[in-house]
């Protein structure tokens, strides 16, 4: 079955027609790694780049990422050809297939009934590679919650922010920052919380999309903070210089880790025969329940997908 839950701090885009690309990512710290078949792979080179990458995965070295290639969209020609050769040829080393500019629930059935068919004739897993759906126009958008349900294998959904800007004819050229004219607030937030929501409401993943100026971390920090903030999952890394980044903003702090660690021992133990069976206790000088047992959840299973350790830990208070 599809892992829902991989970490997707960093997401790391990589060119499926170049080798010294692929070769390299191998080596870096991103949480997933696609290999890409659309836009980062011009058209005359996409038949061969199907057999890099296929080679690629088949090599092995990619450690504990989640292994994704992207194919192009349902409106080409190459959709068909890019998930059959891929599939049939490394679906026993690939995580999830990454559909973009997804517009309809029907575009992520198809993709899943093409899958199985694969998995079949090959004797794979049926349901073991998952799919991602890329979120990148006003129709996505307005689908995306039946998008999000279409398939049991939707791991993701991913905003697409360039594509998204041009298909709503938003005035910027600016790929993530706010566009000239809009001084108050945040031009994307509705759209992130769209994505988020329908994510969390079924289960899913939420991923943001690049930030095209790749030599300014400083900025990326900036704009991926206001997603982290949100909840999401991650974003995309176009660069070896933004990992770094979106692994640290993606993961909570080590205060925060170790905090939400002892809510759920304290909670855990007081609500326990042995802590007097309370449901609302002080913990410090804060007061911990149920809720604050839900909302620690998250913080820890950010901090245990980032492989955090605590640095101190809670003991039940002696009698």
């Amino acid at each position: 079955m599809v892992d829902q839950q991989r970490p997707r701090r960093s997401c790391l885009a990589v060119p499926g027609s170049s080798q010294k690309m692929i070769d390299k990512a191998r080596t870096l710290p991103a949480d997933q790694v696609f290999l890409d078949l659309e836009d980062a792979c011009a058209p005359l080179a996409k038949p061969d780049a199907r057999k890099t990458i296929v080679a690629s995965l088949n090599e092995g070295g990619w450690g504990n990422k989640a292994r994704v290639v992207r194919v192009n969209d349902w409106t080409t020609e190459w959709t068909y050809r890019d998930v059959t050769e891929v599939v049939e040829g490394a679906g026993a080393n690939l995580d999830c297939i990454m559909l973009p500019k997804v517009q309809t629930p029907e575009q992520i059935v198809a993709l899943d009934f093409l899958i199985t068919q694969i998995e079949k004739t090959m004797g794979y897993e049926v349901g073991k590679i998952g799919i991602e759906a890329q979120i990148e126009n006003a129709l996505g958008l307005v689908n995306v919650d039946a998008i999000a349900t279409a398939s049991p294998r939707v791991e993701t959904i991913i905003f697409g922010p360039a594509d998204f800007m041009a298909s709503i004819n938003m005035k910027s050229l600016v790929v993530g920052e706010q566009p000239p004219g809009y001084d108050v607030g945040d031009a994307y937030h509705y759209i992130l919380m769209r994505i988020l929501m329908a994510a969390r409401a079924h289960d899913k993943q939420a991923i943001d999309g690049p930030y095209l100026q790749i030599r300014d971390v400083e900025g990326y920090k900036r704009v991926a903070g206001r997603s982290a903030a949100l909840g999401f999952d991650g974003k995309w890394v176009l660069h070896p210089g933004q990992i770094d980044a979106a692994n640290e903003v993606f993961s909570p702090k080590q205060d925060d880790y170790d905090h939400a660690e002892n809510i759920l021992d304290a909670y855990a133990y007081f609500t326990s025969e042995a802590g007097g069976k309370r449901g609302a206790v002080m913990l410090g000088d804060e007061m911990i329940d149920e809720a604050s047992r839900k909302m620690a959840l998250v913080i820890s299973g950010k901090g245990r997908a980032a492989g955090m350790s605590r640095s101190n830990v809670w003991t039940p208070p002696e009698d």
